[in-house]
């Protein structure tokens, strides 16, 4: 299939069938950075929220740059891979003042911001700046594998240099923002994952997985790592409506969240025997006036399986010493702390939030 006929029909797809998106009415990097950042490993309907929060919040990346982490991640509490969120934070920093507030305008000078990569980057200078860079995200890998028959995972090295080289090839130079946008839709609204709308495709004619019914098994990709699983035991310390919360700071999973009192075993275990082998939480045994344990909730991330037990400790009195990591907060403060998405459930399966 010639280059210029794929542009031409998935253009025209795209200017029939594209959703109406706030970040598709404006070339401002900041805003179609920020939007990119927030729809990776994020769907449309679930990121556009956030977005207007962001945007509503922080209309420019000084105002972005000049909040608290604590409030970027209250405000990213829910899309999960936080990480995102500080490097956010981070890029918006650098461009703040080492730029001035303005974003660079090549693609290979936004890859050197923090957790800007090849595809953000691409996005960015493409849609602001015009450049003719291809973006390749989930959606462009899925629609060329199929309509070309490429079986090299997309995961794999090789993959992803054969898939970027092929959409370079592909990309109408004179449009890049629009055939960028309109191959990502595609994927997105046509070329699902699965039941795509092949009986109603532009390209069925020449698809290759149309025609060799391989629509299920392309694209190929590499098998991941076995999910990790994690018990943990939150230990929910209550004194009338204070809760004692700690700041995560390891480099672990939710690094700069709040959560509960954790201890993290191997194995499910009973509430009686955390509390009689926790040295801290032996000591609360004089002050304690009622224990209950909830049900086990379970919680997915990309590569852990966590499942989770809350227990509640009601306290009589408060205690007379507690981790330096640990500290009080009223029930309206809890409710402003940013939050893993697991506290936050437990906190409103309970009616305490």
């Amino acid at each position: 299939m010639e280059a210029r006929y794929f542009s031409k029909k998935v253009v025209e797809w795209y200017q029939q069938n594209k959703r109406s998106l706030p970040w598709r009415n404006t070339k401002d990097p900041y805003k179609i950075w920020l939007s990119e950042i927030i729809l990776q490993q994020t769907r449309v309907s679930q990121g556009l929220p956030y977005y207007q929060n962001f945007v509503r919040e922080f209309p420019n990346v000084h105002t972005l740059a000049s909040a608290s982490e604590q409030k970027v991640l209250r405000l990213w509490q829910g899309l999960g891979y936080y990480t995102r969120a500080r490097n956010l934070h981070q890029t918006a920093k650098e461009v703040s003042t080492k730029h001035k507030g303005v974003f660079p305008s090549s693609f290979e000078e936004l890859k050197k911001l923090p957790g800007i990569g090849e595809y953000t980057a691409a996005a960015i200078a493409s849609i602001s700046f015009g450049e003719a860079v291809a973006v390749v995200d989930g959606n462009v890998f899925r629609v060329l594998a199929r309509v070309f028959g490429i079986a090299k995972p997309i995961n794999s090295p090789e993959g992803k240099k054969h898939f970027s080289s092929l959409a370079n090839q592909l990309l109408d130079k004179k449009q890049p923002a629009t055939f960028n946008q309109a191959v990502m839709e595609f994927g997105a609204l046509h070329c699902t994952p699965k039941n795509p709308q092949c009986s109603t495709c532009s390209f069925n004619a020449a698809c290759i997985a149309f025609k060799n019914n391989l629509q299920a098994v392309l694209p190929h990709k590499l098998a991941s790592k076995k999910s990790k699983r994690r018990y943990f035991y939150y230990i929910v310390i209550r004194k009338g409506n204070s809760f004692l919360m700690n700041l995560r700071k390891d480099n672990d999973i939710w690094k700069g969240l709040y959560d509960f009192y954790l201890i993290e075993k191997s194995r499910l275990v009973k509430t009686e025997d955390l509390l009689d082998n926790d040295l801290f939480l032996k000591k609360l045994k004089p002050v304690l006036s009622n224990v209950s344990t909830s049900g086990l909730y379970k919680h997915l991330l990309s590569h852990q399986n966590i499942q989770a037990k809350f227990i509640t400790l009601e306290l009589a009195k408060n205690p007379v010493a507690t981790p330096a990591n640990l500290k009080f907060y009223s029930l309206k403060k809890v409710g402003e702390l940013p939050k893993p998405v697991l506290i936050s459930r437990f906190l409103s399966d309970f009616r305490l939030l």
